[in-house]
């Protein structure tokens, strides 16, 4: 059996669950907080991780590989190499390129922090960069990579509402505007998988925030 150790309000945690659900894997959850982690399982106290038979494996990226591998029926890597790598490109784009980027300015936009007006400036200018590079590669048609589903979906579908609710806080507009996040996000409402993320996020989320503005 499989074992999710993170939380529901966390979008990388949800990155892997939405794998799982699509690929239509039994798997149980564990709620486990940032730093209070197994330290064998994640060395730096990050989730999530994931339990498996054969030990843990941490990094929403590494998870992601290892279902993959370790399961492929109902594949969300494509079999081409070149398509498979155009997909992986997305989701590095999303991680590290936008949603990295805009994880700078969540303390204010969410939590009743403050971000510099400095560091505002500079986040902003970096993510304009970034959202124009990332739509030359997102196809929305209607899947972000193309016409199949793949991992760079299970990715987007989790961070680029996260950005969106970010930057309008912050900016007072959407970064994401000329892009149709807004169509593509009613597509995954629709299935059942962002259905029950949805729900579970929903649920996971007064804590989380108790737990946040108790530590603020």
């Amino acid at each position: 059996m499989l074992t999710l150790c993170g939380f529901g309000a966390s979008n990388y945690h949800n990155k892997v669950k939405l794998v799982l659900l699509e690929k239509g894997l039994a798997f149980e959850e564990e709620l486990t907080w940032v730093g209070e982690t197994d330290p064998m399982a994640s060395p730096l106290g990050k989730v999530p991780y994931l339990k498996t038979a054969q030990g843990s494996v941490c990094e929403s990226a590494v998870m992601v590989e290892y279902i993959e591998q370790q399961y492929p029926d109902h594949p969300l890597i494509p079999e081409d190499a070149f398509a498979a790598a155009k997909a992986r490109e997305l989701v590095v784009f999303l991680d590290l390129h936008l949603e990295l980027v805009a994880r700078n300015l969540y303390g204010e936009a969410f939590f009743g922090g403050k971000v510099s007006d400095t560091v505002k400036e500079k986040i902003g200018a970096q993510l304009e960069k970034n959202v124009a590079a990332f739509a030359k590669l997102a196809l929305f048609k209607p899947y972000i990579g193309g016409t199949e589903l793949s991992i760079a979906d299970c990715t987007a579908a989790v961070h680029l509402p996260v950005i969106t609710a970010a930057t309008k806080t912050i900016y007072g507009r959407d970064f994401l505007a000329d892009l149709p996040v807004k169509d593509y996000m009613k597509m995954w409402s629709e299935r059942p998988s962002m259905q029950r993320v949805q729900a579970d996020r929903k649920a996971n989320n007064e804590l989380f925030m108790s737990r946040m503005k108790s530590k603020a």
